[in-house]
């Protein structure tokens, strides 16, 4: 069981649980009975206390009895009356009697001078007659007195008692020594050890008599000489290893030393008695805890092997396996989430069935689209291989199906595409092709795979695709006429790759519809020129890195004033290795690819730019700047423009934006849209090249223009040709009429202006005024510009209406 799985950490989870609280549960039950046996021992030191004093008591009044028995003894009396030296002997051995009677260490007798009259030890009456001097009239007056002495740092119990016939005629003492015996008496009726400790005026204890014994009592008096003061309640000691409560009790002071008892009760006797109720809990606690590893060990199984059988399943799940049944049949939460997971499974492999079926088939035909047919391709090529048969693959492209989708709408289109992909499919079917495959590759361009075909059968079955799809087609009441241009590719013919063969077939299909010549066999030729397509589109991208492209202008001048008022942007390439590139050269190209988007966006960024430097020297012009059909179809352009205006700070009447008839006919819908949003936003709207294209006036009434620009090659020669002359003459009209601005392009000597002054038209350009120049020499073209039969034109300009 390893430590990190979820298994090995439960039990240890449980196991550490258990233990901790069985360990605090037994230093709780251990405190307790520690404070247990301490609260008894404290008690029995508190009644150790008054047994003893009580002891100390029957002593005194044993001793007092036998003083008194003695005192009151008639023959005693009368030998002390006579105070005759004979009588001493008597006195003396009546003294020793009783004293030895009761265990008296010391007895004597007081004279009524107050001095000692008989001892029966000489030395320890000296020491003790200070302290008896100071008991004697306490002792007349109450009968009798008692006190505690030390002599040579020992306790001695003393009881003196007056001797009276009637009159007080001397006193008894008695002294009772305060030794080991009193102690062992003390141990004797109680659990404690009694020690009896004097302590002289140093401070230093003494030891007079123990239940101890030897080094025991030794290290007692030890430690009480390392107090600095000894507690007045019970206190710690440690007694040959043993653990002891003591209590000191004073019981007298005699000239600065003290008297006093120490009880002891050990510790480890007071809970001996609690011992095996331990150790019973430790083995209670010791089998909770192998019971609670077996039950944590099985819970933890519980839990993990469900887990680890999910697991298993979610590897099974990454591999693609979902057949798997997830066999935990619980009604807890494991059961919850077994059956979750089983869900999820079933959920899974559904989406993965659609994601696989989105991703290999195309919806709206159910057709296999280009990366099941790439897959099928590859496969049939394999087996060509081994075979050594042949392959090949028929790439079509609808013929006028983007003008049927915009003008009919996109279900439309969407039903028309249906229509055609099951017109190819039966047409196989009938061809009894069972091998062939039909594919859409996605828009209007669908393709054919034929493993084990020659090129001659590749050829046959294209023309009858191609004599299928010119048949008109019916759908929702209308008829409609398509085509389709047909490339034709090949393994091993022309390569033995999958991705090659269709860009193979893609380049013949594009040769097809350029010759527009049916079907076309794919030729090494055909990749020539893409190669050159390839080269000039990177020099394109780079020209723009590298900032290789210049702005040119040519001036927009009011024919009858002379007065300039605007000026066309132009694109100019300087080539690092071929110089200057015609636009002619890279415009059309631009156009093809889609690039003339990214060449719009950097002439309108600079016409911006220019136009921002022109308005800060005073010179107010409106740039007009040509749109191609994909900037026109850019949904996105209005929005793109507006940032390009607040960026450069100008406003939209600062721009004239040029867009030709055929740009519009190629798709007048979104045309339309984009040229009204652009007109609401307040720029200028131009047709370029008007009478070139085929638009009718009853559709360019409709949009939102403010210029039409005659074009050139009606200009060039009007003033020869009176036809050309007629055509410009009535398009002038038309304009006017429609409530437009005419410009007239291709301005080449000053008839043609003075020719086009006198017709009406508005606006020219041409090389007469100026060719196209550098942005930045405009500033002073506009210096010296002088128009025919004019004063000199001062630069600043008004902007144009």
């Amino acid at each position: 069981m390893r430590f990190r799985s979820l298994e090995s950490r439960i039990v240890t989870l449980f196991l550490l649980l258990i233990v901790s609280v069985q360990l605090v549960g037994l230093l709780v039950i251990q405190r307790g009975i520690d404070s247990n046996a301490r609260l008894a021992i404290n008690g029995e030191l508190g009644n150790g206390g008054k047994v003893f004093r009580r002891m100390l008591e029957q002593n005194a009044q044993s001793l007092r009895f036998g003083a008194r028995l003695l005192a009151r003894d008639t023959a005693f009396v009368a030998a002390i009356g006579d105070n005759d030296e004979s009588d001493r002997a008597t006195i003396e051995s009546a003294l020793v009697n009783s004293g030895r009677r009761i265990k008296a260490s010391l007895t004597m007798l007081i004279s009524a001078e107050r001095r000692i009259s008989v001892s029966t030890n000489g030395a320890q009456s000296a020491a003790l007659e200070p302290l008896v001097q100071g008991l004697l009239d306490k002792a007349e007056q109450a009968d009798g007195a008692n006190a505690v002495a030390i002599v040579e740092r020992r306790p001695y119990q003393l009881v003196v008692m007056p001797v009276k016939a009637p009159v007080t005629i001397g006193w008894i003492v008695m002294a009772f020594p305060i030794d080991r015996q009193l102690a062992n008496d003390m141990r004797e009726i109680s659990a404690l050890h009694a020690t009896i400790l004097t302590r002289d005026a140093g401070g230093r204890w003494l030891a007079v008599g123990s239940t101890f014994v030897g080094p025991s009592v030794d290290g007692v008096v030890r430690q009480l000489d390392a107090m600095a003061q000894v507690p007045a309640g019970a206190f710690d000691l440690s007694v040959e290893g043993s653990r002891y409560s003591g209590r000191l009790l004073p019981i007298g002071e005699d000239g600065g030393q003290g008297a006093s008892v120490l009880l002891a009760r050990s510790i480890d006797e007071a809970t001996a008695e609690y011992a095996q109720l331990e150790r019973w809990l430790i083995g209670l606690a010791f089998i909770g805890i192998v019971v609670s590893a077996l039950a944590s060990v099985l819970t933890a199984k519980r839990i993990a092997q469900p887990l680890s059988a999910l697991a298993l399943t979610a590897r099974r799940l990454e591999q693609g396996d979902y057949k798997g049944q997830i066999d935990i049949s619980r009604d807890d939460e494991i059961g919850a989430l077994a059956q979750a997971f089983d869900s999820m499974r079933d959920g899974i492999a559904k989406r993965e069935q659609e994601i696989r079926r989105l991703a290999y088939w195309d919806t709206l035909t159910n057709l296999p689209n280009r990366a099941q047919f790439l897959l099928l391709l590859n496969d049939s090529i394999g087996e060509a291989k081994r075979r050594e048969h042949a392959v090949f693959v028929l790439m079509m492209d609808l013929d006028r199906f983007k003008h049927v989708n915009d003008v009919m709408g996109h279900s439309f289109g969407d039903a028309l595409l249906r229509q055609v992909a099951g017109r190819l499919q039966l047409l196989l079917a009938n061809r009894r092709h069972s091998s062939a495959q039909v594919a859409r590759l996605g828009g209007d361009e669908f393709a054919v795979l034929l493993p084990g075909f020659t090129l001659d059968d590749a050829r046959r079955v294209a023309a009858e695709i191609l004599a299928a799809l010119e048949l008109p087609l019916s759908l929702e009441e209308q008829v409609v006429d398509i085509g389709a241009g047909l490339g034709i590719a090949g393994y091993p013919l022309h390569g033995a790759d999958g991705e090659a063969l269709l860009s193979m077939a893609e380049v013949a299909m594009y040769s097809a519809k350029q010759r527009n010549d049916g079907a076309v066999v794919y030729d090494s030729a055909f990749d020539k020129s893409s190669e050159q397509s390839l080269s000039l589109l990177s020099e394109l991208r780079r020209a723009i890195e590298q900032r290789e492209f210049r702005l040119h202008v040519q001036p927009k001048v009011m024919l009858g004033s002379g007065k300039v008022v605007g000026v066309e942007a132009l694109v100019r390439w300087q080539h690092p290795e071929r110089g200057n590139v015609f636009p002619d050269e890279f415009i059309p190209f631009a156009e093809q690819t889609g690039f003339i988007r990214v060449l719009t966006r950097w002439v309108l960024d600079e016409s911006a730019a220019l136009c921002r430097q022109l308005a800060a020297a005073g010179v107010e012009l409106k740039f007009s700047v040509n749109l191609s059909t994909r900037d026109l179809l850019d949904q996105d352009l209005p929005v793109k423009f507006a940032e390009l205006l607040a960026r450069h700070q100008l406003a939209p009447a600062n721009f004239c934006l040029e867009i030709t008839e055929s740009a519009i006919m190629d798709d007048p819908v979104r045309a339309q849209q984009t040229l009204e949003r652009l007109h609401a936003m307040g720029v200028d709207l131009s047709i370029d090249d008007f009478g070139t294209g085929y638009s009718s006036l009853a559709y360019l009434k409709r949009l939102p223009v403010n210029e039409l620009k005659i074009d050139k090659s009606f200009v060039l020669n009007m003033e020869k040709d009176s036809g050309d002359s007629k055509i410009v003459r009535s398009t002038i009209d038309l304009g006017h009429n429609m409530g437009l601005r005419v410009v007239a392009e291709g301005i080449e000597s000053e008839a043609v202006w003075r020719l086009l002054a006198a017709m009406g038209c508005d606006q020219g350009q041409g090389y007469f005024m100026s060719r196209p120049m550098p942005g930045d020499q405009l500033l002073a073209w506009l210096a010296q510009w002088r128009a025919p039969g004019a004063p000199l034109v001062e630069p600043a300009g008004m902007l144009a209406e």
